[in-house]
């Protein structure tokens, strides 16, 4: 399962040093990000009695089992030089719920491996978190360089965790809502399936149209973070 995350609107801007320097920065943070939601993935997967993903070598935090060389690395790299929306995603962890533990159904099982990604991204926020309070209270931070930690470490896997629970097609939200809804709403999951990438495709594509997209859906990212930033007594830049 392929796990983008986007944010922003299109534009075209020059590529400077400092640009480049951020572009760096943001792929390195996506690597990061990406490995440790498709460690949850294989985690739990791996959990509840699938051993594909051990044997496939994805149970690790190790970035090198979970890149994909255009989704995590040439994407956003190309979005953050030239102003593209922000997108990215990580090699999908092949699963077979049919090799799930009989304590949960199929659905429930796919449920929970398709929110552990997720669930991932915000341990790593939180982690972050942490060690940037940490730092930050040992006098090591200044105001700038922890609001620049918090974009990237804390900012992006919020985001990334809020993103993929949307509820459409190709993201980990379709599986949860699949493992939430009754048998007898199965309609809603078959017409997810067939129509929920065309809807999301919409979506990233409606700001060159000028209509919101994706903005009303993420527009609470920033100001959950700007609420934790003030709960964990960090300066905003």
């Amino acid at each position: 399962m392929k796990d983008p995350v986007q944010s922003g609107n299109l534009r075209v801007v020059d590529i400077t040093p400092d640009r480049v320097r951020a572009a760096l920065f943001y792929v390195i943070a996506f690597i990061v990000s990406v490995a440790v939601h498709e460690f949850g993935h294989a985690f739990v997967a791996d959990r509840l009695g699938d051993r594909i993903p051990r044997l496939q070598g994805r149970l690790t935090l190790s970035p090198l089992a979970h890149i994909d060389p255009i989704g995590t690395l040439a994407v956003p790299l190309l979005g953050v030089l030239v102003g593209l929306p922000l997108f990215a995603w990580g090699k999908p962890v092949q699963t077979n719920p049919g090799n799930y533990t009989r304590r949960f159904s199929m659905r429930v099982g796919s449920m929970l491996v398709a929110a552990a990604g997720p669930f991932m991204n915000l341990v790593l926020a939180i982690v972050g978190s942490i060690v940037i309070v940490a730092l930050a209270k040992a006098g090591v931070l200044s105001p700038s360089l922890q609001f620049a930690l918090f974009a990237y470490i804390v900012l992006l896997n919020i985001t990334l965790m809020i993103f993929n629970m949307i509820p459409l097609g190709p993201l980990d939200g379709a599986a949860v809502l699949a493992g939430l809804l009754p048998p007898s709403l199965e309609r809603i999951n078959e017409l997810n399936r067939k129509y929920g990438m065309l809807v999301l495709l919409l979506l990233f594509l409606s700001p060159s149209m000028g209509l919101p997209g994706l903005g009303v859906i993420m527009r609470p990212v920033n100001g959950l973070v700007a609420v934790w930033m003030r709960v964990l007594g960090l300066e905003v830049a």
